[in-house]
């Protein structure tokens, strides 16, 4: 039984192209598994996260990270009575329009077409991607998603100005998304939080010395686990506490995201959309704990000296690829050229970076730069 405050499949706003029902999928299910066999979902196994494969094999990548977003996202949506099987599209989702090299790469897109009066968000990709570049499909381009994870794609981690994004008038700007959109940034930081501590920990990046100083709500469990398991080697105190960690702020989330419903009257998913507020949310002192396990993971390993040459070299591909493509966009590959003609040529080349694999991208550099 779902919440009233859930999204009730049967009243999905459906699809851009009509389609016959499945005999024992639910479109929402339909949507899920449309994400999971799509290329851009396949290429996040080539797509970094934090580290790149020089460090080790066993590191989250964006494919691993999205099905832990994807299990933490389930266990909360069920939790709290929502449309698990939404919640979970959304999750594999949510990170499909990231291009390669991380938030290196990111940041390098961005800039550059900054400097031609354009930007590059990874959300409005996803959406591309879903609505235009996959095509396994004789009746339609795209993946032809229902309206409600089209919408959670975009609404999920901000909101959009409904006058600097008029192409985006479909999506109710001025209203919140559903809860099960609103799960899926904070399902997100809880997956990368106390993923990266580990992979940190594990790369000799971090010490436990150092993320028992640094972050207090770890100390706080630490001290736990060592009174529970004073013989246990260091490692899997760390794994211990890691997971004490991980149910706190996961916790926290459906408790606090409850009680925050009850007190604002939340009955129907109609309230959800039209409240000022997003619903889901921390409690104010495990927000606080969120974000200084966040600005731990900033000072002293995403910006550490060890990471510094890896992400220079990031922006350097993509900067010098981006450049000798606007300069010679005969050397794109032909369905990128046909596009040229219909949309402008830094639009055109920053969609091809961006779906490219870290390794496709370093294989086209050197073929071109050698």
């Amino acid at each position: 039984m779902l919440a009233d405050y859930a999204v009730q499949v049967e009243d999905s706003r459906g699809r851009r192209f009509p389609e016959t029902p499945h005999p024992y999928r639910n479109p929402f299910q339909r949507d899920r598994d449309r994400v999971i066999h799509a290329r851009a979902f396949r290429r996040l196994e080539d797509k970094t996260q934090v580290f790149t494969r020089r460090y080790s094999d066993h590191f989250r990548n964006r494919l691993t990270h999205t099905i832990e977003v994807a299990q933490i996202t389930r266990t909360v949506a069920g939790a709290l009575g929502l449309n698990v099987d939404l919640a979970e599209a959304l999750a594999l989702v949510h990170d499909l329009g990231h291009p390669p090299f991380g938030h290196a790469g990111e940041k390098a897109l961005d800039t550059l077409m900054r400097a031609r009066g354009l930007f590059f968000d990874h959300n409005l990709h996803a959406l591309r991607i879903v609505e235009d570049f996959e095509q396994r499909y004789a009746a339609f381009r795209g993946l032809n998603l229902t309206f409600e994870v089209r919408e959670g794609i975009i609404k999920h981690s901000r909101d959009y100005d409904a006058a600097k994004h008029p192409e985006l008038a479909e999506y109710v700007l001025d209203q919140r998304p559903p809860l099960e959109a609103q799960l899926i940034d904070l399902t997100d930081e809880i997956g990368y939080n106390t993923a990266d501590l580990d992979d940190g920990l594990e790369a000799h990046l971090l010490t436990l010395e150092q993320i028992r100083a640094g972050v207090p709500v770890f100390e706080h469990f630490f001290r736990e686990v060592e009174q529970t398991y004073p013989g246990a080697p260091d490692k899997l105190k760390f794994n211990e506490t890691l997971k004490a960690v991980f149910d706190h702020l996961t916790g926290d989330l459906i408790t606090n995201t409850r009680e925050r419903l009850q007190q604002s009257g939340i009955e129907t998913l109609a309230d959800v959309r039209a409240h000022k507020d997003r619903m889901a949310a921390f409690n104010p002192e495990v927000e606080a704990q969120r974000q200084q396990i966040k600005d731990f993971l900033y000072e002293n390993l995403y910006y550490s000296v060890s990471l510094a040459g890896e992400k220079d070299d990031a922006e350097r591909i993509v900067t010098e690829l981006f450049a000798f493509w606007m300069q010679n966009p005969s050397a794109l590959p032909h369905n990128y050229q046909e596009k040229a003609g219909q949309e402008s040529l830094p639009r055109v080349v920053c969609d091809y970076i961006a779906g490219m694999t870290d390794h496709f991208i370093i294989e086209q550099y050197e073929k071109l730069f050698s």
